[in-house]
């Protein structure tokens, strides 16, 4: 069996069990490496770009999964992982899942102040990736469907370049993206915190997932504990462009883990949700089946 191969995610969970130790304590033989959505290589790609002709970006987490990610557990909004899973890429991990801050911003200067102001408005999110239904989600109460209009601009960073450069007028941002914003002061219309759940590819030990877990229920217990002697490992995933505009010391605790189960209701309501909405052709939403898509330890 080779190493367990953890990608992080913009959080401070795994960066704590590594230097804590806590991975080594539960006997787990791992690597850490970084989704390339996050990395600190991430490049501006507004250049050259005038408002309102950012194109569509359509690859997000979803086709990620799709196209398959070298990690032994990976994480994504629950949604996708729930559909990921249900076509088969692999088992969502039904013992724990996460909430994660999120908001959608607007420049200071928008005219947009209340979530009824975003009918008719770009809101732009990443494609079918957490911001993308969670800004359905949020808006949902305040206008009809036809009239929450997405723009897919691409993954976390570049929507914040795109909000920075005066290329979005509204964009949904989470976690450490969330606190850049905040830091910044872009106003939050709304709130869309989401669930985030994690894949596990078949094949992978599941002894390994539960050693996995147990070393970041130590880091979250410190995170709850003073999650200001952590906020410092933002810095390894931020794009220094980043970095350098704000004080990630200000940066609050981001993503929770929740130690409770991934239900049956949970995962077939979910589903349910998103087929309703048609973000997935037919074909591609694969079968809702919770004993088939959900793994558990025994």
């Amino acid at each position: 069996m080779g190493k367990f191969v953890v990608n992080t995610h913009g959080r401070l969970q795994e960066w704590i069990a590594d230097e804590k130790g806590y991975f080594r304590l539960e006997g787990l033989d791992y690597e850490l490496t970084q989704h390339q959505l996050l990395t600190k290589k991430a490049e501006d790609k507004t250049k050259g770009i005038k408002a309102g002709t950012v194109p569509d970006n359509l690859h997000g987490a979803f086709q990620s999964y799709e196209q398959g990610r070298d990690a032994s557990i990976s994480c994504a909004c629950h949604w996708t992982v729930n559909m990921a899973a249900s076509a088969s890429h692999g088992q969502l991990w039904g013992e724990a899942y996460s909430v994660s801050p999120c908001g959608i911003f607007v420049p200071e200067n928008s005219p947009v102040r209340r979530p009824e102001d975003l009918a008719g408005v770009n809101v732009h999110v990443g494609y079918q990736s957490g911001s993308h239904y969670t800004t359905i989600q949020a808006l949902e109460p305040f206008m009809p469907a036809d009239r929450i209009k997405l723009k897919f601009g691409g993954g976390p960073s570049d929507r914040v370049d795109q909000l920075l450069n005066g290329l979005a007028p509204a964009a949904t941002v989470f976690g450490m993206q969330y606190y850049i914003m905040e830091q910044l002061g872009f106003r939050k219309i709304l709130d869309a915190t989401f669930m985030i759940a994690a894949l596990i590819p078949p094949g992978v030990d599941l002894n390994a997932v539960k050693k996995y877990y147990r070393a970041l229920r130590r880091a979250q217990s410190d995170i709850d504990h003073m999650h200001q002697s952590y906020t410092h490992f933002y810095l390894n995933e931020l794009p220094e462009r980043h970095a350098k505009l704000v004080d990630v010391r200000r940066f609050g605790p981001g993503e929770r883990i929740v130690f409770e189960p991934y239900t049956r209701e949970l995962y077939e309501s979910t589903h349910k949700w998103v087929e309703q909405r048609n973000i997935f052709p037919p074909e591609k939403a694969g079968e809702c089946n919770y004993e088939g898509a959900v793994a558990c330890a025994v």
